[in-house]
Protein backbone atom coordinates (compact mmCIF):
# COMPACT_ATOMS: atom_id res chain seq x y z
CA UNK A 1 0.00 0.00 0.00
CA UNK A 2 1.23 3.39 -0.85
CA UNK A 3 1.81 5.97 1.89
CA UNK A 4 1.02 9.38 0.96
CA UNK A 5 4.30 11.57 0.85
CA UNK A 6 5.80 14.05 2.68
CA UNK A 7 4.05 17.16 0.77
CA UNK A 8 0.55 15.48 0.67
CA UNK A 9 0.16 15.66 4.59
CA UNK A 10 1.48 18.81 4.73
CA UNK A 11 -1.24 20.76 5.93
CA UNK A 12 -2.76 23.68 3.90
CA UNK A 13 -2.27 27.49 4.31
CA UNK A 14 -4.63 29.71 2.25
CA UNK A 15 -3.05 33.31 2.93
CA UNK A 16 -5.16 36.23 2.15
CA UNK A 17 -3.41 39.79 1.17
CA UNK A 18 -0.23 38.25 0.68
CA UNK A 19 1.95 41.35 0.39
CA UNK A 20 5.00 42.25 1.90
CA UNK A 21 4.16 40.48 5.34
CA UNK A 22 2.68 38.04 3.63
CA UNK A 23 5.15 37.22 1.53
CA UNK A 24 7.40 36.96 4.39
CA UNK A 25 5.17 34.23 6.03
CA UNK A 26 5.95 32.15 2.75
CA UNK A 27 9.38 32.51 2.60
CA UNK A 28 9.18 30.93 6.71
CA UNK A 29 6.62 28.32 6.01
CA UNK A 30 7.34 26.77 2.56
CA UNK A 31 9.05 23.42 3.55
CA UNK A 32 6.11 22.91 6.34
CA UNK A 33 2.90 23.54 4.61
CA UNK A 34 1.62 23.31 0.92
CA UNK A 35 0.62 26.97 0.17
CA UNK A 36 -2.15 29.62 -1.52
CA UNK A 37 -2.18 32.84 -1.87
CA UNK A 38 -5.26 35.15 -3.13
CA UNK A 39 -4.29 38.16 -4.92
CA UNK A 40 -6.89 40.11 -7.05
CA UNK A 41 -4.19 40.99 -9.96
CA UNK A 42 -3.14 38.03 -12.14
CA UNK A 43 0.33 39.70 -12.58
CA UNK A 44 1.38 38.89 -8.96
CA UNK A 45 0.81 35.01 -9.88
CA UNK A 46 4.95 34.92 -11.03
CA UNK A 47 5.85 36.20 -7.80
CA UNK A 48 3.81 34.31 -5.13
CA UNK A 49 4.90 31.01 -6.81
CA UNK A 50 8.68 32.30 -6.69
CA UNK A 51 7.48 32.32 -3.00
CA UNK A 52 6.17 28.73 -2.81
CA UNK A 53 2.95 29.59 -3.21
CA UNK A 54 0.18 28.68 -5.45
CA UNK A 55 -1.69 31.73 -7.07
CA UNK A 56 -5.19 31.77 -6.62
CA UNK A 57 -7.18 35.08 -8.15
CA UNK A 58 -9.76 36.56 -6.82
CA UNK A 59 -10.88 39.67 -5.53
CA UNK A 60 -12.40 40.56 -1.61
CA UNK A 61 -14.67 42.91 -2.92
CA UNK A 62 -16.54 40.81 -5.25
CA UNK A 63 -17.91 37.29 -3.23
CA UNK A 64 -19.04 35.95 -6.78
CA UNK A 65 -14.89 35.57 -7.26
CA UNK A 66 -14.16 33.90 -4.01
CA UNK A 67 -16.35 30.28 -4.30
CA UNK A 68 -13.62 28.45 -5.20
CA UNK A 69 -12.07 28.97 -1.37
CA UNK A 70 -14.52 26.97 0.49
CA UNK A 71 -13.33 23.76 1.75
CA UNK A 72 -9.34 24.40 0.28
CA UNK A 73 -7.44 24.93 3.41
CA UNK A 74 -6.68 23.82 6.98
CA UNK A 75 -5.66 27.38 7.85
CA UNK A 76 -6.29 30.56 6.86
CA UNK A 77 -3.83 33.87 7.30
CA UNK A 78 -5.89 36.85 7.42
CA UNK A 79 -3.82 39.50 5.97
CA UNK A 80 -5.49 42.16 3.95
CA UNK A 81 -7.00 45.04 4.63
CA UNK A 82 -10.49 46.64 4.35
CA UNK A 83 -12.07 48.65 2.04
CA UNK A 84 -11.84 52.82 2.17
CA UNK A 85 -15.22 53.56 2.81
CA UNK A 86 -18.34 52.86 5.79
CA UNK A 87 -17.68 51.32 9.44
CA UNK A 88 -17.98 47.75 8.20
CA UNK A 89 -15.59 45.39 6.79
CA UNK A 90 -16.87 44.08 3.78
CA UNK A 91 -14.32 42.35 2.46
CA UNK A 92 -13.86 40.16 5.64
CA UNK A 93 -17.66 39.51 5.30
CA UNK A 94 -17.62 38.33 1.43
CA UNK A 95 -14.26 36.05 3.04
CA UNK A 96 -15.87 34.82 5.73
CA UNK A 97 -19.43 33.50 3.63
CA UNK A 98 -16.38 31.94 1.37
CA UNK A 99 -15.38 30.08 3.97
CA UNK A 100 -17.95 28.96 6.40
CA UNK A 101 -19.41 26.74 3.26
CA UNK A 102 -17.18 24.23 3.90
CA UNK A 103 -15.82 22.68 7.74
CA UNK A 104 -12.28 22.21 6.63
CA UNK A 105 -10.63 25.54 7.92
CA UNK A 106 -10.65 24.94 11.48
CA UNK A 107 -7.45 27.90 12.07
CA UNK A 108 -7.94 31.33 11.30
CA UNK A 109 -5.34 34.41 12.41
CA UNK A 110 -6.11 38.16 11.72
CA UNK A 111 -3.74 40.80 11.49
CA UNK A 112 -5.88 43.81 12.62
CA UNK A 113 -4.54 46.80 14.14
CA UNK A 114 -4.22 48.31 17.67
CA UNK A 115 -5.82 51.50 16.18
CA UNK A 116 -9.11 49.80 17.79
CA UNK A 117 -8.03 51.06 21.16
CA UNK A 118 -8.39 55.30 19.85
CA UNK A 119 -6.50 57.34 21.91
CA UNK A 120 -5.07 55.53 25.69
CA UNK A 121 -4.06 59.21 26.36
CA UNK A 122 -0.26 57.61 26.91
CA UNK A 123 -1.86 54.62 29.27
CA UNK A 124 0.02 50.94 29.45
CA UNK A 125 -1.80 48.11 28.69
CA UNK A 126 -2.97 44.70 27.92
CA UNK A 127 -5.39 43.66 25.84
CA UNK A 128 -8.34 43.11 28.57
CA UNK A 129 -8.76 47.04 27.67
CA UNK A 130 -12.44 47.92 25.77
CA UNK A 131 -11.80 48.94 22.42
CA UNK A 132 -12.96 52.97 21.52
CA UNK A 133 -12.19 52.85 18.06
CA UNK A 134 -12.05 56.61 16.57
CA UNK A 135 -12.11 56.50 12.61
CA UNK A 136 -14.10 54.94 10.17
CA UNK A 137 -10.63 53.35 9.69
CA UNK A 138 -10.19 51.63 12.83
CA UNK A 139 -14.07 51.15 12.98
CA UNK A 140 -13.82 48.78 10.00
CA UNK A 141 -11.08 47.35 11.50
CA UNK A 142 -13.28 46.45 14.87
CA UNK A 143 -15.85 45.53 12.71
CA UNK A 144 -13.89 42.45 10.97
CA UNK A 145 -12.48 41.80 14.36
CA UNK A 146 -16.17 41.42 15.05
CA UNK A 147 -17.10 39.19 12.61
CA UNK A 148 -14.42 36.97 12.82
CA UNK A 149 -14.74 36.23 16.24
CA UNK A 150 -18.43 35.11 15.68
CA UNK A 151 -17.24 33.01 12.76
CA UNK A 152 -15.08 31.43 15.01
CA UNK A 153 -17.66 30.57 17.55
CA UNK A 154 -20.70 29.69 14.89
CA UNK A 155 -18.39 27.20 13.02
CA UNK A 156 -15.88 25.71 15.62
CA UNK A 157 -12.87 27.85 14.05
CA UNK A 158 -9.79 28.78 16.40
CA UNK A 159 -9.70 32.48 15.31
CA UNK A 160 -6.84 34.27 17.08
CA UNK A 161 -6.62 38.32 16.48
CA UNK A 162 -3.39 40.54 15.97
CA UNK A 163 -3.39 43.47 16.99
CA UNK A 164 -0.47 45.65 14.79
CA UNK A 165 1.36 48.62 15.69
CA UNK A 166 3.27 50.67 13.39
CA UNK A 167 5.41 48.07 10.96
CA UNK A 168 8.59 49.02 9.76
CA UNK A 169 12.30 47.40 8.20
CA UNK A 170 14.68 49.15 5.78
CA UNK A 171 13.25 46.44 3.02
CA UNK A 172 9.18 47.28 3.14
CA UNK A 173 8.00 49.31 1.33
CA UNK A 174 6.64 52.09 3.27
CA UNK A 175 8.44 51.16 6.43
CA UNK A 176 11.44 52.72 6.28
CA UNK A 177 11.71 55.93 8.50
CA UNK A 178 14.63 57.60 6.25
CA UNK A 179 12.49 57.94 3.81
CA UNK A 180 10.16 60.61 6.01
CA UNK A 181 13.55 61.88 7.74
CA UNK A 182 14.79 62.50 3.86
CA UNK A 183 11.33 64.55 3.12
CA UNK A 184 11.65 66.60 6.21
CA UNK A 185 8.25 65.96 7.43
CA UNK A 186 7.97 67.49 11.01
CA UNK A 187 6.68 65.65 14.39
CA UNK A 188 5.50 67.00 17.29
CA UNK A 189 7.06 68.75 20.07
CA UNK A 190 7.84 67.09 23.07
CA UNK A 191 4.88 68.34 24.64
CA UNK A 192 2.36 67.10 22.18
CA UNK A 193 3.89 64.25 21.30
CA UNK A 194 2.69 61.00 21.48
CA UNK A 195 3.71 57.19 22.36
CA UNK A 196 3.74 55.06 19.43
CA UNK A 197 4.32 51.42 19.25
CA UNK A 198 6.33 48.89 16.73
CA UNK A 199 6.91 46.09 15.05
CA UNK A 200 9.78 45.00 12.63
CA UNK A 201 8.35 43.45 9.92
CA UNK A 202 10.37 40.00 10.12
CA UNK A 203 8.93 39.97 13.92
CA UNK A 204 5.87 40.15 12.48
CA UNK A 205 6.11 37.75 10.04
CA UNK A 206 7.44 34.78 13.11
CA UNK A 207 4.27 36.37 14.82
CA UNK A 208 2.13 35.35 12.69
CA UNK A 209 3.59 32.18 12.38
CA UNK A 210 3.66 31.57 16.13
CA UNK A 211 -0.22 32.10 16.35
CA UNK A 212 -1.03 29.85 13.27
CA UNK A 213 0.64 27.01 15.63
CA UNK A 214 0.20 28.47 19.30
CA UNK A 215 -2.99 31.32 19.11
CA UNK A 216 -5.22 30.61 21.54
CA UNK A 217 -9.54 30.05 20.37
CA UNK A 218 -10.70 33.94 20.60
CA UNK A 219 -7.83 35.41 21.78
CA UNK A 220 -6.57 39.09 20.93
CA UNK A 221 -2.40 38.91 20.97
CA UNK A 222 -0.85 42.57 21.72
CA UNK A 223 1.96 42.02 17.97
CA UNK A 224 4.52 44.69 19.25
CA UNK A 225 7.88 44.47 20.20
CA UNK A 226 9.05 46.00 23.78
CA UNK A 227 9.55 49.93 22.84
CA UNK A 228 7.85 52.79 24.86
CA UNK A 229 9.04 55.74 22.59
CA UNK A 230 7.15 58.64 21.57
CA UNK A 231 7.05 59.24 18.15
CA UNK A 232 9.17 62.20 17.47
CA UNK A 233 11.79 60.40 20.00
CA UNK A 234 11.23 57.17 17.60
CA UNK A 235 12.43 59.44 14.54
CA UNK A 236 15.17 61.24 16.25
CA UNK A 237 16.72 57.18 16.84
CA UNK A 238 16.19 56.41 13.19
CA UNK A 239 17.84 59.84 11.91
CA UNK A 240 20.59 59.50 14.71
CA UNK A 241 21.39 55.90 13.13
CA UNK A 242 21.52 56.96 9.84
CA UNK A 243 23.17 59.94 10.05
CA UNK A 244 20.58 61.97 9.09
CA UNK A 245 18.92 65.24 10.68
CA UNK A 246 16.49 64.97 13.12
CA UNK A 247 13.05 66.24 11.66
CA UNK A 248 11.78 69.23 12.83
CA UNK A 249 9.78 69.51 15.96
CA UNK A 250 6.43 71.83 15.74
CA UNK A 251 3.55 72.23 18.16
CA UNK A 252 0.50 70.55 17.37
CA UNK A 253 -1.52 73.35 15.93
CA UNK A 254 1.04 74.31 12.85
CA UNK A 255 1.04 70.21 12.62
CA UNK A 256 -2.61 70.29 11.78
CA UNK A 257 -1.53 72.97 9.05
CA UNK A 258 1.65 71.17 7.67
CA UNK A 259 0.27 67.49 7.76
CA UNK A 260 -2.34 65.67 6.06
CA UNK A 261 -5.54 64.38 8.00
CA UNK A 262 -4.61 60.95 7.83
CA UNK A 263 -0.96 61.46 9.14
CA UNK A 264 -2.55 63.82 12.19
CA UNK A 265 -5.00 61.46 13.01
CA UNK A 266 -1.76 58.99 14.15
CA UNK A 267 -0.40 61.74 16.24
CA UNK A 268 -3.45 62.29 18.25
CA UNK A 269 -3.45 58.61 19.81
CA UNK A 270 -1.13 57.93 22.85
CA UNK A 271 -0.54 54.34 23.89
CA UNK A 272 1.76 51.98 25.20
CA UNK A 273 1.08 47.97 24.54
CA UNK A 274 1.86 45.46 26.67
CA UNK A 275 2.84 42.36 24.79
CA UNK A 276 3.17 39.91 27.45
CA UNK A 277 0.59 37.80 25.91
CA UNK A 278 2.80 37.76 22.74
CA UNK A 279 6.22 36.12 24.80
CA UNK A 280 3.75 33.56 26.90
CA UNK A 281 1.57 32.31 24.91
CA UNK A 282 2.75 32.39 21.64
CA UNK A 283 6.38 31.77 22.93
CA UNK A 284 8.18 34.10 20.38
CA UNK A 285 11.10 35.64 21.46
CA UNK A 286 11.67 38.67 19.42
CA UNK A 287 14.41 39.13 17.06
CA UNK A 288 14.33 42.72 17.42
CA UNK A 289 12.79 43.15 20.65
CA UNK A 290 13.26 47.07 20.51
CA UNK A 291 13.27 49.70 17.42
CA UNK A 292 16.99 50.28 18.28
CA UNK A 293 18.01 46.73 17.56
CA UNK A 294 15.92 46.81 14.73
CA UNK A 295 17.00 49.82 12.83
CA UNK A 296 20.71 49.06 13.63
CA UNK A 297 19.99 45.39 11.83
CA UNK A 298 18.56 47.19 9.13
Amino acid sequence: MKTPSAAARRPTLLVVGCGDIGCRVLRLLRSRWRLLALTSSPARAPTLRAQGALPLVGDLDDARTLARLAGLADAVLHLAPPQGDGARDRRTANLIAALARSPRTTRLVYAGTSGVYGDGAGARFDETRAIAPATDRARRRADAESQLRAYGRRHGVRVTLLRVPGIYAADRPGGDPRERLARGTPVLAAADDVYTNHIHADDLARACVAALHRGAPQRVIHACDDSELRMGDYFDLAADLAGLPRPPRVPRAQAAQLLSPLQLSFMGESRRLDNRRLKRELRLALRYPTVAEGLRRG
